[in-house]
């Protein structure tokens, strides 16, 4: 029986498993979705696990007068921590042109981060499990499509989630993201 000495693991971090939902409904959205998934999973100590289809949504909110979003989920694991991972995001968004002129408008890419892992985050910059994912079609339907089991950290099973919001405005395409 071989026993492992927990003090020689001090390096060794927890996997977690981070869920990110990207939107796009600025420039040609598509491409901008595959590059931001590639640019996700190049990232140092994450790996990516599963990619949903791409979804046609409404867009919601105040700002109406927008065009429909693609939208897809990206599931992952990593070691890193939270705020690390935002400025990943933060730095991908910006580097395909992502600005905040109107809250809620038109954007190249929005990447949230819904969860990671079953940790809970009050920041101003960030908010974990996501604050709205729970009452958000756009969300939930393509994550639900990779992750039959998910759970969403404080609020339940993917599939009792799902039967509580409007669907109506996702619609699935053909269009395929691939993972890198």
């Amino acid at each position: 029986m071989t026993f492992i000495d927990v003090d020689t693991l001090g390096n060794l971090r927890p996997i977690s498993k981070v869920v990110f939902s990207l939107g796009s409904n600025v420039g040609d959205s598509l491409e901008i979705l595959q590059g931001a998934v590639t640019q996700i999973a190049a990232t140092p100590d994450v790996i990516p696990v599963d990619v949903s289809s791409v979804y046609l949504t409404d867009p919601i909110g105040e700002v109406q007068d927008q065009p429909d979003f693609y939208n897809l989920v990206l599931v992952c694991e990593t070691t890193l921590e939270p705020a690390t991972i935002l400025d990943r995001v933060a730095a991908i968004e910006e580097a395909f042109g992502r600005t905040r002129d109107i809250p809620g408008g038109p954007r190249t890419l929005d990447i949230d981060i819904i969860m990671v892992g079953k940790r809970e985050r009050i920041s101003d910059d960030l908010v974990l499990p996501h604050p709205r994912a729970h009452e958000r079609a756009f969300v939930l339907v393509p994550w639900l499509e990779i992750d039959p089991l998910g759970e969403l950290a404080g609020h339940g099973k993917l599939t009792e989630l799902i039967e509580q919001v409007d669907l109506t405005g996702v619609h699935k395409t053909d269009e395929v993201i691939e993972l890198p």
